[in-house]
């Protein structure tokens, strides 16, 4: 971990937090939320000692990036410029491109708008719908798993902060990557995310003390604003992104799941992603893994077969 380099640089108006190690093609790495560059440890030090060059960011709102204060400052194509003015400032022509979470939202969308700059895409836990031109995303969640959905539940400014300001954030962290409940996550008003939090008797061989320490440290500091803004955009992103509506993703793209991932269970998406909607949708989709036993933080839990599954992949461009 001592050879990972961290730098500032400064893209798109913000200073962004960027680590990286190794030389060779390049591998940009996306996370999700609520977490940080750090979710991407095990494969920075694997891909890199493959003979790439391994770039994950805090991106925009998170860890030591900056986060604009309006949640209007968190659209896709606030992020994506940001991405771009990084790898612009690198001197970087073309990337692959690695996500998992909202950072796969964010690479699909990278992929749609700037094919130009990725190479291939390897992505993790969201697949890529196409834009609803009838329906906001968020009114799309409410209709189909009511108010207390965790989407809806993020939209009001200050509500969700104040849930997560009274919590052990590192027991947070451990809840959150090491839930297994392939259900819809809803967090009842009433309830608040206090009352669903256990703590864990012992810490799978995956995940260390020392993990969810760091998380809960940042985020001690930082708070989760930032975080939760990239869903109050969520309209906004919509209503922006209609001049796309239609577009299909084409370059070649990987897509690994878990079977136990609440994304994957969710009602209709493992008949999308199996049945033919989702390669019609991403036509240079060349790969599917399923990775049983496996849940939403995949690329913390199975490290070495996830590190595997980019390198085959991405060796072959």
């Amino acid at each position: 971990m001592e050879k990972i380099e961290h730098t500032t640089i400064t893209a798109n108006g913000i200073n962004m937090h960027v680590a990286s190690i190794g030389t060779g093609p390049v591998i940009l790495f996306l996370h999700g939320f609520p977490e940080l560059w750090y979710s991407w440890r095990h494969q920075l030090l694997s891909l890199s000692s493959h003979g790439y060059r391994c770039i994950a960011p805090d991106l925009r709102g998170y860890g030591d990036t900056d986060a604009p204060p309006s949640a209007a400052s968190y659209t896709v194509f606030h992020i994506i410029g940001d991405l771009v003015g990084l790898i612009d400032h690198l001197g970087i022509d073309q990337v692959f491109l690695v996500g998992h979470d909202w950072g796969a939202i964010i690479a699909w969308n990278f992929c749609l708008f700037r094919p130009d700059r990725i190479k291939a895409l390897v992505n993790m836990s969201v697949v890529w719908f196409p834009r609803n031109p009838t329906i906001n995303p968020v009114d799309g969640f409410r209709a189909a798993f009511g108010d207390d959905y965790y989407v809806c539940r993020f939209q009001e400014p200050g509500e969700t902060e104040k849930n997560f300001a009274n919590l052990d954030t590192s027991l947070l962290f451990k809840n959150l990557l090491l839930n297994r409940d392939p259900s819809p996550p809803l967090f009842p008003k009433e309830i608040g995310l206090s009352g669903l939090l256990k703590t864990p008797e012992t810490l799978p061989p995956w995940l260390s003390e020392e993990d969810t320490d760091y998380y809960g440290r940042i985020f001690k500091k930082t708070g989760f604003t930032g975080g939760l803004n990239y869903y109050r955009a969520l309209k906004l992103s919509w209503e922006l992104t209609a001049p796309w509506t239609g577009l299909k993703i084409k370059v070649p793209v990987k897509f690994i799941v878990g079977d136990l991932d609440l994304t994957y269970t969710v009602p209709g998406v493992k008949e999308y992603i199996h049945n033919g909607g989702f390669k019609q949708e991403v036509p240079n989709l060349q790969d599917v893994v399923v990775i049983e036993g496996a849940a939403h933080f995949i690329n913390q839990e199975k490290p070495e077969e996830v590190n595997a599954h980019i390198h085959d992949f991405i060796k072959k461009f």
